[in-house]
């Protein structure tokens, strides 16, 4: 299985190292990227972001007149750290990641909302722990500084505990799976389908979901800033084919689980489990997620949510400033 982010490093010195070190290794500039005939897209596993390996199958890109060539990043963490270094033109990850990226100087903006994580994200525990409150003192595996870090922290909190209630060990997201099942770990806080393997573990269950925390994890496609400047018919048409795609599925079911399943490395059978854990979002959903708003439906009211959060628990240094952050121009346009 595969991770959905891993610790991360201060974003200014990773840019800086890349724009000396990979970016040149690509051959162009953070300027560059946003200049060429072709976007590069990344995506790393989860359920919300698969689609984008339909649209590459299926011609639905080209068909939108884009030119794109998909990544698929084995590490989530080096997907964030691409776009915020401008070593790639757009990227599909999570609003608190997202948040963080900003706080350290990226200019990034959200075009679309692919999906709420409604209860993909699990804490799952060993045979005889059957509530949160059951973490007091055990080890506990997740990748620190990432979505399932934020979740385990959340439903900790609620449970009227603190991360030093808890023995946290920290590993990349696919080891804390695969330690849970070995017996090292009594505990671990996993996103699909990392979950899957997780939950071989005989007498194991999940205790808590991002189901019981609305609206906490939206995942997006976001861009450079320079890319929807300077690019904005790229971007429409990007956004147009994740819409293409969403029609695609729904009219081929059982091809596009068979896609989805084998670039997430598990059976079509393990794959449509993970359907109601992941709410893909319509474009009315898209329209009504960024229209600001005081409920955790609304983007920029979950963003300074999650911000007190980061800043509160030291997940971020930085209070990031969402101006220009949500751009709603792109599904508004998005064909009827």
């Amino acid at each position: 299985m595969i991770s959905r982010f891993r610790p991360r490093v201060l974003v200014a010195i990773l840019c800086a190292l890349t724009l000396a070190g990979v970016t040149a290794l690509s051959g162009c500039s953070s300027s560059d990227a946003s200049r060429g005939s072709k976007i590069t897209l990344g995506f790393s596993a989860w359920p919300g972001w698969f689609p984008w390996q339909i649209a590459q199958e299926k011609g639905l890109f080209a068909k939108n007149g884009v030119d794109v060539e998909l990544k698929y990043f084995e590490s989530y963490t080096d997907s964030i750290n691409a776009l915020s270094s401008g070593a790639i033109d757009a990227n599909s990850q999570t609003l608190n990641d997202t948040l963080s990226s900003v706080s350290g100087g990226a200019k990034l903006s959200i075009v679309l909302v692919n999906d709420n994580s409604t209860g993909n994200d699990k804490i799952i525990a060993r045979d005889g722990i059957t509530s949160v409150a059951d973490l007091k003192g055990k080890k506990v595996a997740v990748e620190q500084g990432a979505v399932d870090h934020y979740l385990l922290l959340l439903a900790l909190q609620e449970a009227h505990l603190t991360e030093k209630d808890i023995q946290l060990v920290p590993l990349v997201t696919d080891a804390a799976a695969a330690a849970f099942v070995a017996g090292q770990v009594d505990a671990v806080a996993v996103f699909a389908p990392n979950t899957s393997k997780a939950l071989e573990r005989p007498g194991s269950r999940p205790i808590a979901t991002s189901a019981e925390f609305p609206g906490a994890i939206p995942d997006h496609l976001v861009t450079s800033a320079a890319l929807t400047k300077d690019r904005p018919k790229d971007v429409q048409a990007l956004v147009n084919t994740w819409f293409d795609t969403m029609k695609w599925i729904k009219d081929n079911k059982a091809t596009a689980v068979e896609i989805m399943a084998k670039r997430g490395g598990v059976t079509p059978a393990d794959y449509n489990t993970y359907d109601a854990g992941t709410t893909i979002f319509t474009r009315q959903q898209n329209l009504d997620a960024f229209t600001p708003g005081v409920t955790p439906a609304h983007l920029d009211f979950q963003a300074n949510k999650i911000i007190d959060f980061l800043v509160g628990t030291g997940l971020a240094k930085a209070r990031p400033s969402l101006d220009g952050l949500f751009n709603d121009q792109f599904v508004k346009a998005v064909p009827q």
